[in-house]
């Protein structure tokens, strides 16, 4: 048996949601829990992430069937807490998409009055990789301990009056707690920005996450809106006449923000089209002064069902 105790969990656990729409390894290598939204396909109900794969919803919205989106009930963010509290946090931050856009905050606020520790929910005031870079901000806030200076000195203390052996020990960490933590993931979701552009506008409009007016601009006049998440909801940023120059809209907007950066995450999204994805994120990315992370996914069943096929959106963020 080893002498070293093992280390202590984190002070502090981080949960999120599905529409965060991370790659499931960079939210396991983070240590956030997941909880999925509901996708209902022509009154068939499944979970994001469980029993519908991207793919099979981007068929489905293809063939024309009826899809519905529907926040996680408190019951599962209080099973989510209730694992992280028996796992050995003492604490929780929950950040989940923009309030404006969905009552996934309110569940987990109603979870939250009944979770054996303390729990802080975050609106991060987006969706996609905007709220992601700003769960993983929190994480790795969560995670990164420092040693006590003063814990340090009072062993020195007894070590140098003998009421400890001399031997080295590991100084003791401290943990970020609550507040840091959820102040981790406002600063990140604060700074974030993004644009995408959908082949259509019905699907944004149908699930009330577009206006009407606003969706007339495709539908009845022939445009290309190129679209922004602000002040937590979908608003019309531009409007170009046709897909590629809609795509060169949303790159130049994009790059524009990057050269007035300094340390920035990017992250770009697709829904079907993951090498037109992986191409606009290396010309950003080489575009960026100091581009630290650069997270290239699939936009998942939830934000699909919204945008529908043919997505694809840029997210930026501090570093």
């Amino acid at each position: 048996m080893s002498g070293h105790a093992a280390p202590h969990p984190p002070r502090v656990a981080v949960v999120t949601d599905s529409t965060s729409a991370l790659p499931p390894a960079l939210a396991a290598a983070a240590g956030l829990t997941v909880v999925p939204l509901d996708v209902t396909i022509d009154g068939a109900r499944h979970v994001e992430g469980v029993d519908v794969t991207p793919a099979q919803l981007l068929h489905a919205l293809e063939r024309g069937a009826r899809v519905t989106t529907s926040q996680p009930p408190p019951s599962a963010f209080a099973a989510a807490y209730e694992r992280a509290a028996a796992a050995g946090a003492r604490e929780i931050v929950s950040v989940h998409l923009s309030g404006e856009m969905s009552g996934t905050v309110r569940s987990a606020r109603t979870a939250a009055t009944v979770s054996p520790v303390p729990v802080r929910v975050v609106d991060s005031g987006t969706v996609a990789l905007g709220l992601g870079f700003a769960a993983l901000a929190a994480a790795r806030c969560a995670g990164a301990a420092v040693p006590d200076p003063a814990a340090d000195e009072v062993r020195a203390r007894r070590r140098a009056s003998g009421g400890l052996p001399r031997r080295r020990r590991p100084p003791a960490p401290v943990w970020p707690d609550l507040a840091e933590v959820a102040a981790a993931a406002a600063v990140t979701a604060a700074s974030t920005r993004t644009w995408f552009l959908v082949e259509s506008l019905e699907h944004l409009r149908r699930g009330g996450r577009l206006s009407a007016p606003a969706a007339a601009l495709g539908t009845v006049l022939g445009l290309r809106p190129l679209l922004a998440v602000q002040d937590g909801r979908v608003v019309v940023a531009d409007k170009v006449r046709t897909r590629r120059a809609a795509r060169e809209r949303l790159e130049h907007v994009a790059a524009t923000e990057l050269a007035g950066r300094g340390a920035v995450r990017i992250g770009v999204h697709h829904a079907g089209d993951p090498g037109a994805a992986h191409e606009l994120a290396a010309r950003l990315a080489e575009r960026a002064d100091d581009a630290v992370e650069v997270v290239v996914a699939g936009a998942g069943a939830v934000l699909g069902a919204h945008a529908g096929p043919g997505l694809l959106a840029v997210v930026v963020a501090d570093a």
